[in-house]
């Protein structure tokens, strides 16, 4: 009777339930806490919080004095300023800004009279040419959520974020063992009969692709027990074993009977050509594959069977670099002189390709972390408008675009929580990623098509309602459903011990009090202007009503460093940076969610997510939020 193979599954059935079935014995990945340096290209095993501010003191971003702004107010081509070396302090970049200064003048605009007098035809404002404590990271923040590819960029934000070692998922050990009384070594002047062994090389070379490890076990001769013993050996350092060539009918193939003797053969004989001999074997929770020895077979079992497993145990698949299209949501503006390449978001929103462009400071590390795609600007172009149509080389491919969710609106801390809760429950398939800009210029994005979601908490200032009144304002005709998320205390952020006293809105307007704010368009910045109304006070005589920051852990970091006394903000962020808070209001953060996302699979894993206990678990650690019916249209 001729040789049968024990089975003929077709492919998709047989890795499907041999990877169930490995899971089922307990096949998982494995983590590890690596060195950041040495961390390029791994998968965080968990997310990662900065532990300090990044500047971590207010630096100087130019060449020039230091000294107090008001110092120059009134400095004009026909009245210049005059200062003498007491008022001023020459600096260097990225020298710490001396204490009792608050801008930054460019050597350039420095008109020197003597040794000791200098002149300034223009005046300068407060803050300007300096990196801010925080400006590029915030302690506390969540700089990657887990399951996120490590990138050279991602390496540097760790280490300026304070982190020297990071938790990682462990690369599995793939053992090779490759097995023939005909193989020999690679060499130079082969004996007729002789085949190369150049198999492991090819099977080593596609696994460390993929990320694992690979080990190339000596040539073991066609005896039966002889491979039985190799394997057993393999089983006890690696995590997968190869068993190259031995799979198919000859009288010497005795891959199937030494992988049964150390496991179980759970299928001999795929319906796949080339390739039909493979062998699916496991020991518990490791694989035991059967390759055979053609080198073409052997390729494509291991990049069908092997792959996926691979993949589940690294948490990563490999995604082809690509050029695209979109269309860009904001303006880029850029110099004639330079060639420029701006870093950009992007998602897929209601079949259009989106780019909104990142910060493009030179010392935000972050923005080349979070992008998606890179933006060429040649020289001689000023830019491009927004609505523009420009090529983007893409750091991630087309298909992880799709599903991806643009969220644009408002910042706080949850957003980061439900990214990482996201990426979790899908395993990396879906990422969330959020733009900065404030209530008014999340509601306008959806207005325009170019978001999935916007987080607002905009209040009326005639009804006392939040959000319903713009939603009705700013689409008459309907088209959008708002979202409950969560309640949420908003309040002044003040000094550890509140030196300055402040128990009301009406501190804020004390002598000699530093306040910083949110930007315009942000809900927090219409609330201080609510509140100041309603008291009377005149935000021209608050001290930093014009300093503005784009999230409330940069208002919370810069009080945390005594660059500020006090800012409106939410309480997770006082608690965080374990600062003194005055409760002001508790405020609905609601999500807008337009028609034509609703109904996407990525919203709506999202709003899985919203709904889960996981979420309500994360905002009690984090404080400050009441959850009632997250996920629920209420208009």
């Amino acid at each position: 009777m001729s040789f049968q193979y024990l089975t003929n599954l077709p492919l998709d059935k047989a890795k499907t339930e041999y990877i169930d079935r490995l899971i089922q014995n307990g096949m998982a990945p494995k983590t590890e806490t690596i060195s950041v340096t040495q961390a390029a290209g791994r998968i965080t095993a968990e997310p990662v919080y900065a532990r300090i501010n990044s500047p971590h003191y207010n630096a100087c971003a130019m060449d020039g004095i230091a000294l107090m702004a008001h110092l120059t107010f009134g400095a004009g081509e026909t009245t210049p300023v005059s200062l003498t070396a007491e008022q001023y302090t020459r600096v260097n970049t990225g020298d710490k800004l001396p204490d009792n200064c608050d801008a930054v003048v460019m050597i350039e605009d420095v008109i020197e009279c003597d040794d000791s007098t200098i002149k300034l035809y223009d005046s300068a404002s407060p803050w300007q040419h300096i990196r801010q404590i925080g400006e590029d990271i915030c302690a506390g923040e969540m700089l990657l959520p887990s399951r996120s590819r490590l990138t050279p960029a991602s390496l540097g934000a760790m280490i300026a974020g304070g982190l020297h070692q990071v938790e990682v998922i462990k690369r599995p050990i793939a053992g090779i063992i490759p097995t023939g009384d005909e193989l020999v070594p690679p060499t130079k002047d082969p004996e007729a009969g002789d085949i190369l062994e150049f198999n492991s090389t090819i099977f080593s070379a596609m696994l460390r692709d993929w990320g694992a490890e690979a080990v190339t076990y000596p040539i073991v001769e066609d005896n039966l027990d002889s491979l039985r013993t190799a394997i057993a050996s393999a089983l006890k350092e690696c995590d997968i074993v190869l068993v190259n060539a031995g799979s198919s009918a000859g009288s010497k193939d005795y891959a199937a009977e030494a992988i049964a003797a150390n496991g179980e053969v759970l299928y001999h004989g795929i319906a796949i050509k080339p390739g039909k001999p493979a062998i699916l074997g496991l020991c518990g929770d490791k694989p035991i594959l059967g390759v055979p020895g053609y080198p073409v077979s052997g390729i494509i079992v291991i990049e069908e069977l092997l792959r996926p497993i691979v993949e589940y145990l690294c948490r990563m698949s490999q995604d082809p670099a690509e050029y695209t299209d979109a269309t860009l949501s904001k303006s880029i503006v850029s110099t004639l002189k330079y060639q420029e390449f701006v870093r950009v978001r992007m998602g897929l929103v209601n079949s259009k390709l989106i780019a909104t462009p990142l910060s493009r400071g030179s010392g935000v590390v972050t923005s080349f972390m979070k992008a998606d795609g890179i933006v060429n600007i040649p020289q001689g172009v000023e830019g491009f408008e927004s609505g523009e149509t420009v090529r983007i080389r893409l750091l991630r491919s087309k298909e992880a675009l799709s599903r991806s969710i643009v969220a644009i609106g408002s910042h706080d801390p949850l957003l980061d929580e439900l990214t990482e809760l996201l990426q979790r429950a899908t395993d990396g398939q879906i990422s969330l990623g959020s733009s900065h800009v404030g209530s008014m210029g999340g509601i306008m994005a959806v207005r325009r098509g170019e978001a999935h979601i916007a987080a607002t908490h905009l209040l009326d200032e005639k009804t006392g309602e939040y959000n319903i009144p713009f939603i009705k304002r700013y689409f008459p005709n309907g088209g959008v459903r708002l979202v409950e998320c969560v309640k949420r205390t908003q309040g002044l952020i003040l000094q550890k011990g509140n030196p300055k006293n402040i128990t009301d809105i009406s501190g804020l307007k004390q002598e000699g009090l530093r306040y910083v704010n949110r930007q315009k368009g942000s809900g927090t910045r219409v609330l201080l202007d609510y509140l100041c109304k309603n008291e009377g006070i005149d935000t021209s005589s608050i001290y930093g009503y014009e300093r503005e920051e784009y999230t409330h852990t940069a208002v919370a970091a810069l009080i945390a460093a005594d660059s500020a006394d006090a800012g409106l903000g939410i309480y997770s962020v006082s608690k965080l940076y374990d600062l003194d808070f005055v409760p002001v209001c508790n405020e609905r953060y609601d999500l807008l969610i337009p028609d034509y996302a609703w109904d996407s699979p990525s919203v709506q894993a999202f709003l899985e997510v919203l709904k889960s206990s996981a979420f309500r678990q994360k905002l009690d650690d984090l404080g400050g939020y009441t959850v009632e019916n997250p996920g629920t249209v209420i208009f």
